[in-house]
């Protein structure tokens, strides 16, 4: 757990620039990468009313707004939607923008959530930051409904094998930490996103573990010269 803890105060002390550093660094794109990630799992739970969907590692808030914005546009009756996060700083940061919306402090692999419940899982650029990853699928599996979707947008781990991978490379190793570190004045913090990116795992070893949790994946494409990588998964 001392890892975790870790990750957790780390992201603390980041949390009041956290947003503007994500816009910059990815130069606004997560914003499409989200939203084609909300789209995409409402397409294939195929359902105009939804009971809960669960944002786990939810931070500053900014996946709960894009699912709310996507729902409206496409008339999805969404009753409920909460935010899970061990990080107090960044949830205080989401309950400024989302007042409406209840966050929940807690860890992804132990959600005070009923069985069963949620329509919907969803976690955005925070699974590479949980250290019990297994333990936190077999924990959404518990939560979600029969049939219900997890919705994972990751930097996962790929082969270098073009120029457009090295250029890539370059940016997430050097470009990224120096700009990150100006914006937050935490450099460390930044070193860690492409560092814990190179610890991550390849796309094909997570659906094997979302596999052992009984989440079958359903869609998987990667975006943006395989920056991001969404895969969805159903309870079965």
């Amino acid at each position: 757990m001392e890892k975790q803890e870790k990750i957790v105060s780390m992201f603390n002390n980041i949390a009041p620039t956290y947003d503007t550093a994500n816009r910059v660094l990815s130069m606004g794109i997560d914003k499409s990468w989200r939203d084609k990630a909300c789209k995409k799992a409402f397409e294939l739970y195929g359902k105009n009313s939804i009971d809960k969907i669960v944002d786990v590692a939810c931070g500053t808030g900014d996946m709960i707004l894009f699912w709310k914005e996507v729902a409206k546009k496409k008339n999805i009756d969404l009753k409920n939607i909460v935010g899970v996060d061990p990080s107090v700083g960044m949830m205080e940061v989401g309950k400024k923008k989302l007042p409406e919306v209840d966050f929940i402090e807690a860890f992804a692999t132990s959600m005070p959530i009923d069985i069963q419940s949620a329509d919907i899982i969803s976690i955005s650029y925070g699974i590479r930051n949980v250290v019990q990853r297994q333990e936190a699928f077999i924990e959404f599996a518990r939560v979600l409904k029969k049939d219900g979707l997890v919705v994972i947008s990751e930097f996962t781990k790929n082969k270098k094998e073009n120029l457009l991978d090295h250029i890539t490379a370059f940016y997430m190793d050097k470009v990224l930490p120096t700009v990150g570190g100006i914006i937050s004045k935490n450099k460390e913090a930044y070193r860690y996103l492409p560092d814990s990116i190179d610890e991550f795992l390849t796309t094909e070893n997570l659906c094997k573990e979302l596999k052992n949790a009984g989440l079958e994946p359903v869609y998987v494409k990667a975006f943006s010269m395989n920056i991001s990588t969404l895969i969805i998964a159903k309870k079965v």
